[in-house]
C-alpha cells in the first residue's frame, strides 16, 4: 500500500511565542479542529506563491492566465489582479475560501462550531449534494447554491430562542385593577372555658288552702 505524503510543513520554530499567539487567534476564529488545517492552508499559500514567482522569473503568460483564473474562480482574486497582488495574499485569504468559514458568513449557522458540526454531518448541501469536508475550497460559482437540509432547517428554528419583547424607559405597561373579594363575616369568639350555667326555674307557691290545711293537722 503506498504511503500517502505528507502534504504541510510544520512551523521553523513551533515555541516561538508571537508564532503560537497567532496559531491559537486563527484557530479560534475560523474554528478549526487542529493546527494541521491551518499548516495545510499555509502550505496551499505557499504554493501559490511559489507558482508566482516561477512565472514571474520565466514571463511564461499561459501558465500566468491558469494561476490568475484559477484564484479567480475561487474569489480569492479579482480578474483584474495580477501576479504581484497573487505574492500579497495572507493565510485568511485561504481560510476564507473555506465551506465551513462560507457557511458562517451566510448565517446559515450561528457559530463557526456550528458550521462544522452541520458539515460534518451531512446537512449541508452544494446543488442538492451533500458535502462532508469542511476544509473544501468554495469556487465562485457555487457559493450561492449552498444550502442546509430542510430537516436540519426546521429543527433549527425549532431550538432558537424567541426574542424578548423589551419595553423602552418610561413607558407605563397596562395592568389590570386588582378586584378585592367581599370579607366573610366572621361568627363570634366563644370562650370554652366558660360554660352557662343552667337558669333555675322558680317553686311555685302553695295555695292558702293547702297551707291551712297543714295548720290545722298540725295542731
Amino acid at each position: 500500500m503506498r504511503k500517502m505524503r505528507r502534504n504541510y510543513k510544520r512551523p521553523k520554530s513551533p515555541w516561538n511565542s508571537s508564532v503560537i499567539d497567532e496559531e491559537r487567534r486563527l484557530l479560534k476564529e475560523f474554528g478549526l479542529k487542529s493546527k494541521k488545517e491551518l499548516w495545510k492552508a499555509r502550505a496551499t499559500l505557499r504554493d501559490y506563491r511559489a507558482r508566482a514567482r516561477e512565472i514571474t522569473a520565466t514571463k511564461n503568460e499561459t501558465d500566468r492566465k491558469i494561476l490568475l483564473d484559477k484564484l479567480a474562480n475561487l474569489n480569492i482574486l479579482t480578474n483584474s489582479q495580477g501576479i504581484d497582488d497573487v505574492l500579497a495574499l495572507s493565510v485568511e485569504d485561504i481560510l476564507n475560501r473555506r465551506l465551513q468559514t462560507i457557511l458562517f458568513r451566510k448565517n446559515l449557522a450561528n457559530t463557526m462550531k456550528q458550521a462544522r458540526q452541520l458539515i460534518v454531518h451531512g446537512h449541508v448541501l452544494i446543488n442538492d449534494r451533500k458535502m462532508v469536508f469542511p476544509s473544501y475550497f468554495v469556487p465562485a460559482s457555487e457559493e450561492g447554491i449552498i444550502s442546509v437540509s430542510e430537516e436540519m432547517q426546521k429543527l433549527m428554528a425549532a431550538a432558537a430562542p424567541k426574542p424578548e419583547i423589551k419595553h423602552p424607559k418610561g413607558a407605563h405597561t397596562h395592568k389590570e385593577p386588582r378586584t378585592e373579594q367581599p370579607k366573610k363575616a366572621e361568627a363570634p369568639k366563644t370562650d370554652d372555658t366558660k360554660q352557662a350555667k343552667p337558669t333555675e326555674e322558680p317553686k311555685p307557691e302553695p295555695a292558702p288552702d293547702e297551707a291551712e290545711a297543714k295548720g290545722e293537722g298540725g295542731q
